[in-house]
């Protein structure tokens, strides 16, 4: 599978500046209201690729299916298991989700990244080894105020995509995939109110950035 990886910095970009930050005291569920103003978004863009069942519950959960591709008969032979992918919304209490500024750090050179609105906030491959296994690619962090929100819209941006890139070739053969988007997972609620029928899938993966 070959990804547009501009594509893919775009949407994670863009679904990082939404707040969705939960909130651990609240007896509401989800626990901020705010998470759904990023589930109406994924909701409206699945409708937009073709995900004709798409759709949002009174508790966020946003489920959708990408038709098989393989036609019904023989999906009965094969006995295929529908799979589902998975990724929360919201980002954790521990820091601030609003007013998020992400930065595109295009061919990242192994250098200590300094983050601007914070300059004590330095991301070193001293600290972080790992890094050096990304020098010439592109990196994105936040500004220094706030998380980026990468656990877990970088999930969500995987997920998208694929569904984006399997409705385009349709020539590639699978039985139905489902997805589905959960809110309150970093306060460890998100699957209190998940109705598993209706989510119709044998197996589940999640996408945790």
């Amino acid at each position: 599978m070959e990804w547009n990886a501009f594509g893919v910095a775009e949407r994670l970009m863009r679904y990082v500046q939404i707040d969705t930050q939960s909130d651990p005291n609240s007896l509401s569920f989800p626990s901020t209201e705010k998470q759904k103003d990023l589930s109406r978004l994924l909701l409206q863009e699945l409708l937009d690729i073709g995900l004709v069942d798409a759709n949002m519950d009174a508790n966020g959960y946003v489920m959708a299916t990408i038709p098989a591709t393989i036609e019904q008969e023989k999906l009965d032979a094969l006995k295929l298991p529908v799979i589902c992918f998975c990724a929360h919304v919201d980002t954790a209490p521990d820091c601030s989700g609003t007013n998020v500024k992400p930065i595109l750090h295009q061919y990242y050179d192994g250098k200590d990244i300094i983050l601007p609105d914070e300059v004590s906030q330095i991301i070193s491959s001293k600290d972080y080894p790992y890094l050096k296994s990304f020098i010439g690619e592109a990196i994105i962090t936040a500004s220094g105020k706030t998380l980026l929100g990468g656990d877990d819209k970088a999930g969500v941006t995987i997920i998208m995509e694929m569904a984006k890139y399997l409705m385009e070739n349709k020539s590639i053969a699978h039985g139905p995939v489902k997805i589905l988007f959960t809110p309150d997972e970093e306060v460890g609620r998100g699957t209190e109110h998940l109705d598993l029928k209706k989510l119709g899938a044998d197996f589940g993966y999640t996408m945790d950035g």
